[in-house]
């Protein structure tokens, strides 16, 4: 009996080792993993920040293009668009093109002056067609008429009087100063000359109403003839 007490009493004092032994081993093994769950974790937030780095050093890192060929290209292209004409019919919407303003019978200033010029021919009075399509709009003169008379009184449109070639009168206007002590009028300049003759038209016909060539006839000249050879070169004109 008191040997059978011994031996329960040494098997309950291995049991109790064998208890503690077990519960040594499991601490050291959750040591163990807690240990391998840090190191892991710092393994893993070392390996984030590197591929932080890698990107950022990849979005900062210029990149080297060769743009040669590009530069060409675009060189090339600006070549052509300032050598490209642009029309009303084709102009971009960024493209301010000026409205187009007519002034009389359908045309603008610049087409009417060139078609003056081309019934003054290639004599003294060439190339006036500007000033007096400007300034028979200015004072309200009908630029036909104006030029009409002007080659009818001058001859211009053969040979040039030697009123006009002189004294720069080109509508047979008399007054003061007189050409070399006449009647008719000088004037310092053919542009002058010009203006005057306008200016006449307007201030002693046109004011008054008398604005048509049958109308300027009586009180311009005492010919018969003068309407219908002066309407003759307004029908020239408006055929050039």
């Amino acid at each position: 009996m008191k040997k059978a007490k011994i031996i329960s009493s040494i098997l309950g004092a291995v049991g109790m080792l064998m208890i503690s032994i077990a519960m040594v081993l499991q601490n050291e093994n959750t040591m163990t993993s807690m240990s391998y769950i840090a190191d892991y974790k710092e393994f893993d937030i070392k390996n984030m920040a590197a591929s932080a780095n890698v990107i950022v050093k990849e979005e900062t890192t210029p990149v080297i293009k060769d743009t040669s060929s590009e530069n060409k290209s675009a060189t090339d292209n600006n070549n052509t668009l300032a050598l490209t004409e642009v029309s009303m019919e084709t102009a971009p919407a960024s493209v301010i093109v000026p409205p187009r303003v007519e002034v009389y019978e359908g045309m603008t200033i610049e087409e009417l002056s060139a078609k003056l010029d081309r019934s003054l021919g290639n004599g003294y009075i060439a190339g006036k067609g500007g000033l007096i399509a400007s300034y028979c709009l200015e004072k309200g003169v009908d630029p036909y008429i104006a030029v009409a008379i002007m080659l009818h009184e001058t001859g211009c449109k053969h040979n040039c009087s030697s009123l006009t070639r002189r004294c720069n009168n080109v509508g047979g206007q008399k007054g003061s100063p007189g050409c070399n002590g006449g009647a008719y009028k000088a004037y310092a300049t053919l542009d002058e000359g010009i203006v005057g003759f306008i200016d006449n038209l307007y201030k002693n016909y046109y004011s008054k109403g008398l604005t048509t060539v049958e109308r300027i006839a009586p009180r311009y000249a005492q010919s018969s003839a003068w309407p219908a050879r002066v309407n003759a070169y307004i029908e020239s004109i408006r055929a050039t």
